[in-house]
């Protein structure tokens, strides 16, 4: 059949079987059409808010099909969504109509355990870093969910259970390789486009398809201390303010957050909080877990418990334990996140009022806490924006029923602006926020902006990349 796919114009262009044959005789991976078996299987992505139908879907086996879709896309003047992992909240990697250029079968990790180096293809997700690192005791900073693409978290910063200690996944970048708009692929480092390699580190999907990724890792366990304590979410007004006191004391090595949540009633939970809204104060410790124990003891001792899980664990499952309440394709999500500059009384308010008065058992109000090695690093000496936040107030709107959508969004925007509007508040971090209301989240790149719209002047002219949050190509006229 003849492939009808959207043009970066808005308008549509036929692609003919004898030019997807073609693509198909030089292609490694499969071209996947609406009219193949498995088409409906491989558009899913991770947040059901965004049901969506590419009008075709290049799987990449690796760089030599990225580049040959590229360059297609490139020929017809597609527009262009890139999928990693799915997991994206605002939904870029995939569009009605869209070629999707598909990495998500490239999930191969390499690590030199000599020179703790871990590289990883742009497909691949966390958990399979963390399968691969962990055999040498080893650990990248990644997110804390395992079912999270690698390519995403990067590019837009990257927070998880270690970056207080080993600073943001994108301040662990060593190399990238990149196919860039025209087609050609570079490797980027401290030495080689280092312009480019800059603007990686945080300033998301813009500059071209990361077919590979070169990390830095740690040692890491590959058993660690992990807090974690479930307080009936009444008794929050007092939990709060005393975990929010801990953790203005805490070593780098610590990485904590709270949140509001409601506990289903599964096997995988005590029975204690099952049907029960929740006060959740977490942590990870770094380090020995002997001494993390002792550290972490008061996350359990800010009241009464209705649950402690606490102990020590193996880093690979701590890192898989979220990943139940994040089914694929299953939930639809609106997330909204605000950086704090102090978690003060009038911050707290809001996340007591918002967390006590959530629409759905499934939507979080979740306190990450920053800090520790991600504030070493100076505004300008990566893409990522401000480091000053000591916190993170992030409101993710999580609902089931499609009907439901504008009223949970409605929420999540009230909740978003109430926090926004705070003294403290400034900037948000892009890998926690939605953008349906807008074209993109350019102001949380702050003062880095001019210097990206360079960059992306210089590595995609006409704006190829622009499902993402979109830095257009600075106009050298201005």
């Amino acid at each position: 059949m003849t492939v009808r796919l959207r043009r970066l114009d808005g308008g549509e262009t036929a692609v003919t079987d004898e030019r997807i044959d073609a693509l198909r005789a030089a292609f490694h991976g499969p071209l996947i059409t609406p009219d193949d078996p498995g088409y409906d299987e491989s558009r899913v992505v991770h947040n059901a808010m965004f049901d969506r139908h590419p009008g075709l879907i290049a799987r990449c086996s690796g760089a030599a099909d990225v580049i040959d879709a590229v360059n297609l896309a490139r020929e017809r003047d597609l527009l262009v969504a890139v999928r990693g992992g799915g997991h994206g909240i605002a939904g870029h990697c995939t569009y009605d109509e869209a070629m999707m250029i598909d990495l998500s079968a490239m999930r191969g990790v390499w690590v030199n355990p000599a020179e703790r180096l871990v590289r990883v293809q742009g497909g691949a997700t966390w958990g399979d870093v963390d399968r691969e690192a962990q055999v040498f005791g080893l650990a990248v900073p990644g997110g804390v969910v395992s079912t999270t693409g690698v390519a995403g978290l990067t590019l837009g910063g990257g927070l998880g259970w270690l970056h207080r200690k080993y600073g943001l996944t994108c301040d662990n970048l060593v190399a990238a390789e990149i196919v860039t708009a025209d087609g050609t692929l570079l490797r980027a480092s401290e030495t080689e486009h280092p312009e480019l390699f800059w603007a990686l580190r945080g300033g998301g999907g813009n500059f071209g398809v990361v077919t590979a990724f070169e990390f830095r890792a740690h040692p890491v366990g590959p058993i660690v201390m992990y807090g974690a304590a479930m307080y009936a979410a009444s008794d929050a007004e007092e939990i709060l303010p005393a975990w929010r006191a801990w953790t203005e004391g805490l070593p780098d090595e610590v990485t904590s957050r709270a949140m509001f949540w409601s506990m289903p009633a599964t096997p995988l939970l005590p029975p204690e909080v099952h049907d029960r809204d929740v006060f959740i104060t977490g942590a990870v410790y770094a380090g020995l877990p002997d001494e993390g124990a002792r550290i972490l003891r008061p996350i359990s001792e800010f009241g009464t418990p209705l649950a402690d899980l606490s102990g020590p664990k193996p880093f690979r499952e701590v890192q898989r334990l979220l990943d139940w309440m994040f089914p694929k394709g299953q939930s639809l999500s609106y997330w909204k996140s605000v950086n704090v500059r102090e978690l003060g009384d009038d911050v707290l308010d809001v996340v007591l009022r918002r967390g006590l008065d959530r629409p759905h058992p499934s939507t979080l109000v979740h306190v990450p806490q920053m800090g520790g090695a991600v504030q070493r690093l100076g505004i300008h000496d990566t893409a990522f924006g401000d480091r000053s936040a000591a916190y993170i107030v992030s409101i993710d709107g999580n609902w089931i029923d499609a009907a439901d959508t504008e009223a949970n969004v409605r929420w999540v925007r009230d909740a978003f602006n109430e926090v926004n509007d705070l003294p403290s508040a400034g900037g948000a971090y892009l890998n926690f926020s939605a953008d349906l209301d807008s074209a993109g989240g350019t102001s949380a790149f702050g003062d880095n902006l001019d210097r990206l719209a360079q960059i992306k002047r210089d590595f995609d002219p006409e704006n190829r990349f622009r499902l993402n949050n979109n830095i257009r190509p600075i106009d050298v006229s201005s």
